[in-house]
């Protein structure tokens, strides 16, 4: 299987040209010599080897390509270093950059990512059907692959959340017949598949039927009969594990695992150790992002940085070259298409002096040089997004402290408190007992541990709808409030603080600005991320973005806070499926019975 964008020609158009280029019969485009070339589809690296691109494919890869060369033939040399395949991401969300599809590319190219499997289903929240097609229309114009896997679950877990709009069988079937779909977008509801959900069932159904790919996300340590029920419902993937038991069994079962490292979740050292300790196949073995925002993008990079880091973790460079590269093409069925360094594949490419710390030095997408010295180089084209895509948040009312209060008739109560795990999407189900002064529960960091209020404000339907919470493990101190309309997957806005009138005057400024971040203490806006487009995205360049970002992490360390990446926890506690506790418009929810459950013990 092929996908093309409008913009790139399918190899069946320029197939004759390529074999009269590889036959001497017509000449290059480029040629690139003195490359010691790696070809991740023998693990070998072949020194002083030379390739010819044509209509920016591959047509020759070889020891001499001189008899590609033409009078205007381009021709390069690279003295020895070497040159490895475009990486690609095989899963992750382009919103959780903050970032649009065009601003998202022109951030990661840089980095020598030239194909990105996207589940745009956080815009799918907000907008439905409509928001992805805006994400995956952009997505087609940029300079490198980004294929968009369609939505499987708005929302995320059915009865336990209200989303702006709905996914449904009828949508999932439509899209699959648009030009970049690659395949369904992770299937998060894994009860509703394990319990024969025949709407699950149906999507993963009409995906099949196009002959496209499934994601999977099964957010459990449950390996038993469950687990079972879920690989034999269809999803040819997971990224959720954590451990290396998690790795083996996905594999066993047929299951691409594919291990993470995004700005806050650091699962590949856990579970790469199935290969690297325990020999297994690595062919099963690809690396994703997952959630990757623009401060980590700017700073630290992107699938580069992911690949450096399971090499530090002791992969093999070539093993792990294959987990962002041929393994992720082949998962996808673009075997022939991406992934490797061979005839008829698009000529993504990159120039590196170093295998290990994998410094990217040029960036080549479908045979043009699109990067280099970390600038990008060509134009990441925009869609017009329509006005009311900037005008997503409707809280219907004015709130004040009052609405963010837990009462209760006792002195001191017991709570079911939502625990943050740093560096990981779990949380932890916790309890703890707490003041009770003039018939409100009052949690602080001196008297409670660390303890915050979290709400979750309705902003989709303006119904003015605020649910109240516990947290714990931000280690905040009194007087702050953080309100985000990122809040995954359900897209409401979260609003974590130790101050109620703190936590309504954060809200109410992301009301006024049509949704982001914004951080208060003691009466003032200490930052602020404007993220307009559907309250998740901003459209202006990545190191704006990231500015703002890293003006909004000080604010979190100045208001007590020292999690690494703690901003994406924040935005993932109403991930309602994903273990153990998070927080909805209709209650705290109880992620491992799947139902609500109370705030306060009775």
């Amino acid at each position: 299987m092929e996908a093309n964008t409008p913009l790139f020609p399918p190899w069946q158009d320029v197939a004759s040209d390529l074999v009269a280029t590889a036959a001497g019969r017509a000449p290059a485009d480029l040629v690139v010599q003195n490359a010691r070339v790696v070809l991740v589809q023998t693990r070998e690296v072949m020194d002083g080897w030379q390739v010819a691109i044509r209509h920016g494919r591959f047509a020759y890869v070889g020891p001499d390509a001189s008899h590609c060369i033409g009078p205007d033939t381009q021709v390069e040399d690279l003295n020895g270093k070497y040159l490895i395949p475009g990486l690609c991401d095989a899963h992750m969300h382009i919103e959780s950059g903050m970032l649009t599809p065009a601003e998202f590319a022109r951030a990661v190219i840089p980095h020598g990512t030239t194909s990105m499997f996207t589940d745009p289903h956080e815009i799918a929240n907000v907008f439905g059907l409509r928001g992805v097609r805006l994400m995956h229309d952009e997505a087609l114009m940029q300079p490198v692959n980004i294929w968009t896997q369609m939505p499987s679950c708005a929302p995320s877990a059915p009865g336990l959340e209200t989303t702006g709009f709905e996914i449904g069988p009828d949508d999932v079937t439509e899209a699959m017949d648009w030009p970049g779909i690659i395949g369904l977008g992770e299937m998060m509801n894994f009860p509703g598949v394990v319990n024969g959900s025949q709407q699950m069932l149906a999507e993963i159904a009409a995906t099949q039927a196009a002959g496209k790919t499934v994601g999977g996300h099964y957010a459990s340590p449950d390996l038993g009969p469950n687990f079972h029920a879920y690989a034999a419902g269809g999803p040819a993937d997971d990224h959720e594990g954590t451990s290396e038991n998690d790795a083996i069994a996905r594999m066993r079962q047929g299951m691409a695992s594919m291990i993470r490292l995004g700005s806050a979740w650091y699962d590949i050292e856990s579970q790469i150790t199935a290969i690297t300790e325990r020999g297994l196949d690595p062919r099963n073995m690809i690396i994703c992002t997952d959630d990757c925002f623009a401060k980590t993008l700017v700073e630290d990079g992107h699938m580069n940085r992911a690949v450096r880091h399971a090499i530090e973790c002791g992969c093999d460079p070539l093993i792990a070259l294959q987990m962002a590269t041929i393994n992720t093409a082949t998962h996808f069925g673009l075997e022939r298409d991406i992934g490797q360094i061979a005839p008829g594949r698009r000529a993504d490419m990159i120039v590196t002096n170093d295998l290990r710390e994998l410094p990217i030095e040029v960036v080549y997408a479908r045979g043009v040089r699109v990067a280099q010295s970390g600038t990008c180089l060509v134009e990441c084209p925009h869609i017009n997004w329509p006005e009311d895509t900037r005008t997503s948040v409707n809280l219907g009312q004015q709130l004040s402290g009052n609405d963010f209060e837990i009462r209760s008739d006792k002195s001191e109560v017991t709570a079911n408190v939502i625990g943050v795990v740093e560096n990981q999407a779990p949380t932890k189900a916790l309890t703890a007992r707490l003041p009770v002064r003039n018939g409100i529960v009052e949690p602080t960091k001196e008297e409670s541990g660390g303890i915050a209020q979290i709400a979750l404000v309705e902003r989709h339907r303006g119904t003015g709808g605020v649910t109240n919470a516990f947290v714990s493990g931000f280690g905040y101190g009194p007087g702050m409030a953080l309100a985000s309309t990122v809040a995954h997957d359900s897209h409401h806005m979260i609003v974590v603080g130790t101050d109620r009138a703190m936590m309504a005057k954060a809200a109410m400024r992301l009301g006024d600005v049509g949704g982001g971040v914004t951080i208060w203490k003691d009466g003032a806006e200490l930052a602020l991320v404007e993220l307009p487009i559907a309250g998740l995205m901003s459209d202006r360049p990545a190191t704006e973005v990231a500015a703002r970002v890293t003006e909004l992490i000080d604010a979190m360390v100045a208001c007590g806070c020292t999690l690494n990446n703690a901003y994406m926890q924040h935005s993932l506690l109403a991930l309602v499926v994903i273990p153990e506790l998070r927080i909805s418009d209709l209650g705290l929810v109880d992620v491992r019975t799947f139902q609500l459950t109370d705030v306060i013990v009775p």
